[in-house]
């Protein structure tokens, strides 16, 4: 089916759009400019003044998910369905601006998940096949939905997305290449459970057929469970070099198909686990890039915003924003991109994650640890509770003022010494998303 097919198909639907963010308002646009109608259920809505005028209608506030009578609900991805399908009729379609997108998307397509290392994975993804000479369009959870600009792709084209577990969740997708970088206890302050994340995980292989492949990391055990179930051809990666994974890291060098491709010394990235997230990029572009354009883009690729981002060098004091890092296993891999101990600003939303395994790295790697959000009261009791933890060793500050938690942070470092935000919460506590947290801590630091 047709961009145009598919729109004009449901023009004379009753269609809802429930949450009004980043990836539901260009699909606002595409469905008002076929003539549907279509009401927005969001608790807050914002500014929605110029919608009204377009003939938007508005369900708003605390009951905006009480009475849904729609042929179609297309849902934002923070917003599960299980939060709102008892008050759909039974015959009520629920979907997403992802889940049309690769219904509609003409070209090939490498969608990426997992707990970390999605986006740069993804992001090392894009970077390589446009070296290869493709035109390639990047979104998803990366911040820019995408389904707008399908009408201007390709079949030459390919589409690399980074999909979260909530854009996943009861999805119907079947990417040609999927990726799943690894998987670990996150977000469970939104999904009921373990099981539950992972399961919307999988929705990324479950619907692809033999032609497709699926992209798994040989050092996870539930990597053997989604082999079992996936029909797709399997590549796997490694860092312990895995009896059976192709593409491996083995005696300071990345190798894959029984070929050196780059030495660890030539990667821009720092960080062992960046070097994790380039085995599954080279295992993705496997058959479409010539392994020599891939590693000078690994020699190259300097890394995206809030990821362990150098933001400045000051007074002899380096300073780093790692606001991606909302996962105590993200948070851990950065401490382990550097060789002395740092400062660490944490905290956030908790997302009723366990905080033990990321406080013992924190007595390992920290030299003074300074706490924020409502999280920092809970990932202080996991450190103070180690074994190994001294006051004297590892001074614990509580600042609930994010911009006076940083500036304490800073005043504390001495030359030589490294400051990081990596915060192992989600920013929703005061934040909108990561960016946001990412880029306030930027300007609080060149403002010093």
């Amino acid at each position: 089916m047709t961009f145009d097919e598919y729109f004009s198909s449901i023009s004379d639907k009753k269609l809802a759009v429930v949450g009004l963010g980043v990836s539901n308002k260009p699909l606002l646009d595409i469905l008002l400019s076929y003539g549907c109608d279509v009401t927005v259920c969001d608790k807050n809505g914002g500014d929605i003044s110029e919608y009204r005028k377009k003939g938007v209608k508005f369900s708003l506030g605390e009951s905006y998910l009480d009475n849904l009578n729609f042929d179609i609900i297309f849902r934002t991805p923070g917003i599960l369905p299980f939060a709102f399908e008892k008050n759909a009729r039974e015959d009520c379609v629920i979907t997403s601006e992802m889940e049309a997108f690769f219904a509609l998307c003409p070209c090939k397509t490498i969608a990426v998940t997992g707990s970390d290392g999605k986006t740069t994975t993804a992001s090392l993804i894009s970077e390589m096949l446009k070296a290869a000479g493709y035109t390639v369009y990047l979104g998803g959870n990366i911040g820019k939905p995408l389904l707008a600009e399908v009408q201007d792709m390709k079949a030459s084209d390919i589409a690399v997305l980074e999909l979260s577990s909530f854009q996943l969740h009861s999805m119907n997708c079947c990417p040609d290449v999927a990726v799943v970088t690894n998987i670990s206890p996150n977000h469970l302050d939104v999904h009921p459970d373990f099981n539950d994340y992972v399961s919307a995980k999988r929705n990324v292989f479950l619907n692809q057929t033999a032609s497709g492949r699926l992209v798994l990391n040989a050092d996870q055990e539930l990597s053997a469970l989604f082999e079992s179930e996936a029909v797709a051809q399997k590549t796997f990666f490694s860092m312990q070099k895995r009896i059976g994974a192709e593409f491996f890291f083995s005696d300071g060098a990345i190798w894959g198909n029984g070929k050196k491709i780059i030495d660890e010394t030539e990667i821009l990235l720092p960080g062992r686990h960046n070097i994790e997230n380039l085995l599954a990029a080279f295992a993705a572009v496997q058959g479409l890039c010539d392994f020599e354009i891939c590693a000078g883009v690994a020699r190259a690729f300097g890394g995206v915003s809030h990821r362990i981002e150098l933001v400045r060098r000051h007074g002899g004091v380096s300073f780093y924003n790692d606001s991606i890092a909302t996962s105590p296993t993200r948070a851990i891999a950065a401490l382990r991109a550097f060789s002395q101990k740092v400062i660490l600003i944490a905290g956030g939303h908790d997302k009723n994650v366990p905080y033990n395994t990321f406080a013992a790295e924190i007595t390992k790697g920290v030299k003074a640890l300074f706490l924020t959000g409502e999280a920092a009261g809970k990932i202080s009791e996991a450190v103070t509770a180690q074994a190994d933890f001294s006051e004297q060793a590892l001074p614990v500050f509580m600042i609930d003022d994010f911009t006076e938690c940083v500036k304490a942070a800073a005043a504390f470092a001495k030359p030589g010494d490294t400051v990081i935000l990596s915060p192992a919460c989600s920013s929703f506590d005061i934040f909108k998303n990561f960016e946001q947290r990412g880029n306030l801590f930027k300007e609080i630091v060149r403002k010093l």
